[in-house]
This record gives structure tokens, sequence and C-alpha cells, in this order.
């Protein structure tokens, strides 16, 4: 008999008492350390589980009838209370389905364990479970695994030494939604007409919703949130590259709109950074009152905006996508500015929410289905298995550092017990090992687009899939590189993927990338030998290793195109290495950051901080704004240096160094320093206000503007005495460099005004691709001048 409807109730001692302990004294429940407990010894431990308010228990029903028990608690007000892996938002968990009284039910343990965990996550401040069963109960562990749990590590518990694991929500959602159990379906599909609706039932009709369809962020509630905060970001980004002027009406600012007019508060700071208060926002259609919506702000804007017809439907897209990711950090990605002040590098990765300051379509991701963005988007916080493929050595090309070697690279990134299973794959085909060169690709990219786009080069074992890799990975906010969790000393991987996102498909060209390995040696040797960079904290992260492949039919084609950029990947260094004991690792992008509730990262760190503020900031831009400023002096070296492409290392909250990272792409010298001949390709010709735009709009419009934003909106320190720092940060090091004078005087960076390069201008031009990768001075909009908030008094 199929099963109909599961549903949990709270555990009344005295009336189950009799089940109670028959399950819990039955030989199969060992693990549960009650097998001598007699009748008044399980009412005792359950009256104090019943009285304890961090700890519930719960009777469940399998079609009415009484089958298993459940306990969820607060991991704080239990044993595990000290553990450091712990975090706001965790809900330990028990389940014991009880012995069979008949015939083994199919699928009843995975539909009952289904049911708890959508007990558990019917809280939505429930952010992740968590359980620690006895390390040897492996078939407990099997069903934890099965559901989307991942090991940690094992602890010593009263009685016995547990495996510590923990779901979260997504994950659990990803497996649900994958598994083919008969029962555990049929569970999920015929419970919904019998629900209990008592308090904390299992199954309610919104988790029903999360397991079919993924999609319990799509509501109205924060759809509207989503929406005011794009349409507030719009509104100041449009604002702040000139494309729309607000006007003054009272108090208010007004902005019209074709047939909408927009009213609205907002704060104007120095670089015209406007700061729009989202819950202020009123519109008017027609004459009559409307809901905010980023979509038919860009529509209705759609002819000042400058947006080709053929193109605006793409944009409206990456918009529809950006609210979507939008609502769902707002459901489920709700982590306060307090826990990530202490967090670990990756935790700081994953709670990252606003995407690129600057871009208002900034979460696009278009070939992203429900499941694949709770599969593969950053903020998701999932575990993410690189597939990888032999790729025939002689129409692949591998780049290597100077100091690599093939050898090194593989043996370093893949297992022996890896390599073995890939060599013994090729050889049960008949192929030799040693004719291929393995290439790590997004599983996304195999599934979508190689095993299809490129089916002849796989039918003809030019490319051979070779299945997942073992190591378990976490995306990075570019969506396309990969930090290697299980063993965060490997390199970074960064990998071809065909999904189009702020402006770009994000492919990786193998012809572009081939002297990327010898951009970054000679990039990482002058950094390396400057004294002045090796003071400031001032590291790169080199890219070692480029493959790619380019044996199939578009690279035999006449003109590029983006199908020549879809088979290709790098490897770069790892920064954990390199971090010394004591200090936190986080990305730039972090200091950008406010939780849902509006608090900032960079205040609670330098509240955490034993400084001022404006010590803090002046250690900051030593580490940030000093460097960059000397590589441009010293060598006409230029970055790309926005918050997703740097890390800061913070020792006791307070910024003592950085690493610059995505050499390869987004390096420039911009003068007539002799390079090698590989590495010629980074030099480009640009008229000397353009060069210092290295500075003007990558690092103070680009970062500084909203850093000195929050910092004056929080009350921390006012906008100009921030501006007053950065520009004694400037005077310092040209004090301290007589020599470079020269240069100092030719970028002039503390000049009155600078030109206005303008970001969504490049995209709402084209929003295929918007910019020219190799002529990218050529492809800059400029709207006027910015005042220079660093110029001298």
């Amino acid at each position: 008999m199929p099963i109909t409807s599961i549903t949990l109730e709270p555990l009344d001692v005295e009336r189950d008492l009799d089940l109670l302990h028959a399950w819990v004294t039955h030989p199969r429940s060992v693990y549960w350390m009650m097998q001598d407990a007699t009748r008044d010894d399980v009412r005792s431990e359950y009256d104090g589980i019943v009285a304890d308010p961090h700890h519930d228990a719960w009777l469940g029903r399998v079609d009415g009838r009484p089958a298993f028990l459940a306990e969820t608690y607060d991991p704080a007000h239990s044993p595990l209370a000290d553990l450091p892996e712990l975090r706001h938002g965790d809900l330990g968990m028990h389940v014991l389905v009880a012995p069979p009284a008949g015939p083994a039910v199919p699928g009843l343990t995975t539909a009952v364990f289904d049911a708890v965990m959508a007990h558990c996550f019917e809280d939505p401040a429930v952010r992740r479970v968590v359980v620690e069963p006895d390390a040897r109960n492996d078939r407990i562990r099997a069903k934890n695994l099965a559901a989307g749990f991942v090991e940690i590590r094992e602890i010593p518990l009263p009685g016995k030494t547990a495996m510590l694991s923990v779901c979260t929500r997504g994950s659990w959602s990803s497996s649900s939604s994958r598994r083919s159990d008969e029962g555990a379906e049929a569970a999920y599909r015929d419970a919904s007409p019998r629900l209990d609706t008592s308090r904390r039932s299992s199954l309610a009709t919104g988790l029903l919703d999360e397991l079919h369809s993924s999609a319990d962020h799509l509501t109205p509630a924060l759809m509207e949130r989503a929406q005011r905060h794009l349409v507030a970001k719009a509104l100041g980004e449009f604002a702040h590259e000139r494309l729309i002027t607000p006007v003054r009406d009272g108090d208010r600012w007004r902005v019209e709109a074709g047939p909408s007019s927009y009213t609205f508060t907002a704060r104007r700071h120095l670089l015209d950074h406007w700061v729009v208060d989202p819950a202020s926002i009123e519109r008017t259609r027609d004459g009559a009152p409307a809901r905010p919506d980023a979509q038919e702000l860009v529509a209705e804007l759609a002819p000042t905006l400058g947006i080709p017809d053929q193109l605006l439907p793409t944009y409206l897209e990456e918009i529809a996508a950006t609210l979507a990711a939008g609502a769902w950090k707002l459901r489920h990605r709700r982590v306060p500015v307090a826990d990530l002040v202490d967090a670990g590098y990756q935790e700081i990765e994953s709670a990252m929410t606003e995407g690129h300051p600057a871009f208002v379509a900034n979460n696009g991701r278009i070939g992203f289905s429900l499941d694949d963005y709770r599969a593969y988007a950053p903020e998701t916080g999932q575990p993410v298995r690189l597939h990888w493929l032999a790729a025939r050595r002689s129409l692949t090309h591998l780049s290597l550092a100077a100091d690599a070697t093939e050898a090194e690279l593989y043996d370093g990134e893949l297992a022996p017990d890896v390599r073995d299973r890939f060599d013994s794959r090729l050889a049960a085909l008949g192929l030799a090992p040693e004719d291929y060169l393995y290439l790590p690709v997004h599983p996304w990219q195999w599934q979508h687009k190689l095993a299809v786009t490129f089916a002849p080069d796989v039918a003809r074992r030019d490319l051979v899939h070779l299945g997942a890799g073992d190591d378990d990975h976490h995306p990075q906010q570019s969506i396309r590189t990969f930090f290697n969790a299980s063993r965060p000393d490997r390199h970074y991987v960064k990998t071809a993927l065909a999904i189009q996102n702020m402006g770009f498909v994000r492919g990786l060209s193998p012809a572009y990338m081939a002297a990327t390995p010898a951009i970054n040696d000679w990039v990482a040797s002058v950094v390396e030998a400057d004294a002045e960079l090796r003071a400031c904290g001032f590291e790169v992260l080199r890219e070692l290793a480029a493959i790619g492949y380019t044996g199939d039919a578009f690279h035999r084609t006449a003109g590029p195109s983006p199908y020549r950029k879809m088979i290709a990947a790098l490897w770069r260094e790892s920064p954990v290495p390199r971090t010394p004991d004591g200090e936190q690792l986080t990305t730039m992008a972090a200091l950008l950051h406010r939780d849902a509730d509006g608090d900032a990262l960079v205040t609670a760190w330098i509240k955490a901080s034993p400084v001022d503020a404006a010590t803090w900031v002046r250690a900051y831009l030593r580490a940030y704004l000093r460097p960059l400023v000397h590589c441009l002096h010293a060598y006409d070296l230029a970055f790309m240096p926005h918050g997703e492409n740097l890390l800061l290392r913070l020792r006791d909250h307070v910024p003592v160094g950085a690493f610059m990272k995505d050499i390869g792409e987004e390096v420039a010298v911009m003068g007539d320093l002799p390079l090698p001949a590989e590495v010629e390709r980074i030099r480009g010709s640009f008229p000397d206000d353009v060069k210092a735009l290295a500075v003007h709009t990558d690092v103070f419009d680009g970062v500084l503007r909203f850093v000195a934003a929050i910092l004056d909106e929080d009350g921390l320190l006012p906008a100009e005495e921030f501006w007053a720092i950065a520009r004694t940060t400037i005077e310092e090091h040209a004090a301290d460099h007589p020599e470079l004078a020269e240069a100092a005087a030719s970028y002039d960076l503390l000049r009155p005004e600078f030109r206005h390069s303008c970001l969504n201008r490049l995209q709402l031009r084209n929003t295929l691709q918007m910019v020219d990768l190799t002529d990218q001075a050529e492809s800059l909009i400029f709207a006027g001048t910015l005042a220079n908030p660093a110029a001298r008094p």
C-alpha cells in the first residue's frame, strides 16, 4: 500500500509511554542508548524533554498509525553548545523509526526522514538542521548524506563518538527534488489533502511548494521588498550616471518615466552618490497609485536609457532574475552581520547578497533553472563537485607557470585514487591515458552544453566524460570560480560557464588564456620584488595553469563566437596557505555589504576592532589604495581592483594586507615598461586622463564611494574625513617616493575632477557583450566629469 499521509504531533508521555518504551528498548534501537531503560526511566527522560523550553518531542503517524519518534532541540542549549561549527539558525534533530510489526513498507524510512526534515524547516528561522549520530551507525549516516547532510567531523559526546553533520535548507530541498523512492514520493504527493493543521505540523502547504517547485521565495511580500530595493538602486545608479535627473519636490525627489512618476527621499554624497530610501518610493502611473516595479521602470525609461529595442527583452530578463535572487536571499540567506564579524572566508563569501554594487542587473544568470540556482549560486552556500573531461592532447592546450609542471599540477589537484579511476575509465574505452589531458568543467556546463552542443566531440572520444571529482567546491561571487572546500590549500578552479550574466556569456577563451600563466608570472615577479608593496602587505594570487580544448567545429569556422569559449578552465593559487594564523580572510565586497536588516559589516568590523574609524580607514587604504597607486606610478601597471577581485586580510578586525586576483584577464601596462614577448598582450596605449581612471573610476567611484557613504550614513566617519584620508594616503606615497614624482604628476590623481566613466551605460548599450575585452578602452562611455573628493584643497 502506498503511503498517503505523514503527520507529527506533540508527544503525550502518559498516552504514548508503552509505545516509547517498546521502541527505545528494541534491539534495533541500540544507538538510542536506552536498551536497559525501565518504563519509569523512559517516563522521566521524556517528561524532562517536554518540560524543557529548548527541547521538543514529537510522535509521528503514518496513515494515522504511530510509526516514529522525533526530537528537535536548540543546539545552543545542548551538549553541542560550545562547538565552533554551530551557527545562528541551527536546529538539532533526532528521529527513531518504530521497529516493524509486520512486513516492511517500501520507502517508509525515507518518507519519515523527509517528513521530519520538512517539519524542521517549516520554521523560516531555521537555516540548518544539525544531527550527531553515533559514528558507527553507518545506516543512518548514509540516510543523512542522501538527505543533503554534510559530515563535518567526529566529536565526543556522552556515551558515544558522534559524527557532527549539518544540512542547509537548500541542500535538503535539492536532494528531495531528486529522490526517486516511490514511497517517499507518494508521501509528498498524497499528504497535502490530509494535513494536520496543528502547530508545526509536517508537510505544510508552503513546504510542499518548496519541495516540488522550490519557489517559496516568490511571494508578494518578499517580491515587494526585492522590487523596492532594486528600484531604489536603479534610481540611484541611473542618477549617478546621469541617465536620469531627479528634481526637487519639497523634501522629496521626483523622476518622470513615461506614464509613471516616482517620488522618493534620498541622500546625496560625494561623487554624486545617491542613497535612495526604498521604503520612501511612491509611484503613480497615469495619475493612479502603482507599486514600484523594476522591469516597468526600465521599460518606461528605455528611450532615455538607450537600450536597443532588440536587446531590451534580454535586459528585462536579467532584471527579473536579479529580483528572483533578491527574494530568495530575503527568504533563505538572512545572515545577521553579527554572525559574520568573526566568520570564516567562505561563510562570508556565501553571505554576500548584493552582487556588483553599481550594476542594476547584476544577478542575471540567464540559463539557470530554479534547481540550478539552488545548486550553483554562491549565496546558497552549496558544495559542488566539479566534473572532469579527458580532452585529447593533440586538440588541447595546457599553459603552465614557469615553476609548474603538468605532473605537479595534476598530482596536486587529483588524489591518486581519482587519477586511477580516470585512467581506468579511459582504458576501459580502449584509450591511452597519455593521449589526454584532464580538464575540469562546471556540472551545468557538462549537462547543458558539452553533452549536447559538443556531442560529436564526445562521440568520437576527443572528449571523454569522466564524472565528478571527489572534492567539494564552493562557488565564489564570480559564479564560475570555485574554492576547494575539501582541501582549501588546493587551487581555485575557474571554469567556462555558458550562462548570460551582467552583460556577458561567462565563457573562457582558450586562445586568450594561453598567455595567462606567463602574464601572472611576470606580474607576481614585479610585486614580489617591490619593497613598497611588500611593506603594504600586497600580494597577487597567480593563475598557474590554463587549459582549453579547440578541436570542435566552432574553432574551425572563420569568426570568433561564444561557442569558442565553452571548454576551458584555469587554476589559481589559494590564499589559505599564505594567510598567517590569527588573521581573517574576506572578500573586499564585504565592506559594501548590508544584511537584510540594513546593518553594515564594515561598521561592525570597525566597532569590534581596537581602533577608531579614522585609524581603521587609514589601515584599509594603506592595504588597498596605496599599493595600487604605487603600481601605477612605478610600473604603469593597472589592475581591476573591484570588491570581488581583491581579498583583505584582517587582524583584530583591522586590514593588514590584501591579495589581488583575476590577473590574466584584468591587468594592463599603460606605458613603455619592457615586457617579455609572451606578456606583450597586456600592453595598452591610453590618454593620460584615461590612465588615471585606473584609480579614479575603478577605486574611487567603483569601491570607495560606497564605503565612504556607508560610514557616513552609519555615523562612524564623515565622508569629507574619509576622502581626506584618501588624499593623505596618496600624498604620503608621493613623499616617500620622490623618484616617482614625474609619474605622479602625469597621473595627477588629486586633480579637481576626472572623467565620469559609466558602467550601466555599457550594459544598457549592449546587454549581450558590454565591452570588447581586447580593446576595453575604446568601449568606455563617459558622462561628463565628477568632482574629485580627494582633490587638493
